[in-house]
């Protein structure tokens, strides 16, 4: 097998590529793309695809479709391309998430993508490590890479739209209350919570801490503005595992 950059995470990536995303500058004509790099290497080695074989794709913040091969040579491959379906239809939910720490942040925005959450706020908490604002991670280019590896995953191409907020009053007093004002509003708590519904009302905003838990300050300002704790049982979860785990019930609920 062969992947360009030849590590490990690189080959991770290339095996979930469920629509192969198009850019704008991808396009030679209104009917044809030429695609090089990652895309390139998945579809020749990982797929096998041949010249006239066909496979399923869809343009950033635009329609999916198929398109069929019609050239390949050493180092990309053109197709010619019909979009004419719509993307899923967005998760009703907008997930506010104390910033994870940059190896886990990378693979939970993967997740949320793949899973059409289209609204993101990462936010400060008492928890969250000061270093974690400065990781390269929250460059606007590396958010939007991970945010499409997501959409490959989840045959989606609507990128959501993440918001940096690194100061924690001033978010949940000046921004939160018109963010969550007509929402169902949660907040992941699994030490003083109601049980989490089987199935949420939506539209619903959900907060969920970081390792650890919001502090209770962090608690009481968040119920100040209308939000609900609640837990999904005994268990303490870690983030990544929760997130999913807590989105899951608003993907099952608009299937």
């Amino acid at each position: 097998m062969l992947i360009s950059s030849g590590n490990r995470e690189s080959i991770d990536d290339a095996t979930v590529m469920n629509l192969v995303l198009l850019e704008d500058d991808d396009f030679i004509d209104d009917n044809h793309v030429r695609l090089g790099g990652r895309r390139f290497d998945h579809i020749t080695t990982l797929l096998a695809k041949e010249t006239g074989d066909s496979l399923r794709i869809g343009r950033v913040n635009g329609l999916m479709g198929q398109g069929v091969i019609e050239s390949i040579d050493s180092a990309a491959l053109t197709l010619a391309i019909q979009l004419d379906q719509s993307p899923p239809p967005p998760l009703p939910v907008t997930l506010i998430l104390a910033l994870p720490r940059p190896k886990m942040l990378r693979r939970i925005l993967r997740c949320v993508s793949s899973m059409g959450v289209k609204s993101l706020y990462l936010i400060n908490s008492y928890r969250v490590d000061k270093s974690y604002w400065s990781s390269p991670l929250l460059q606007p280019e590396k958010i939007r890479e991970q945010l499409c590896l997501g959409l490959e995953q989840g045959r989606d191409t609507l990128l959501p739209q993440v918001h940096l907020c690194p100061r924690f009053r001033p978010f949940t007093e000046d921004d939160l209350p018109g963010i969550s004002s007509s929402t169902t509003n949660l907040v992941a708590h699994p030490e003083d919570g109601s049980v989490f519904p089987c199935q949420p009302l939506v539209p619903a905003c959900l907060a969920i801490g970081p390792e650890g838990g919001f502090i209770p300050y962090e608690i009481d300002r968040l119920k100040e503005v209308n939000f609900i704790p609640v837990r999904l049982g005994e268990r303490i979860l870690g983030v990544e595992t929760a997130v999913p785990a807590l989105l899951s019930p608003f993907v099952a609920g608009i299937s």
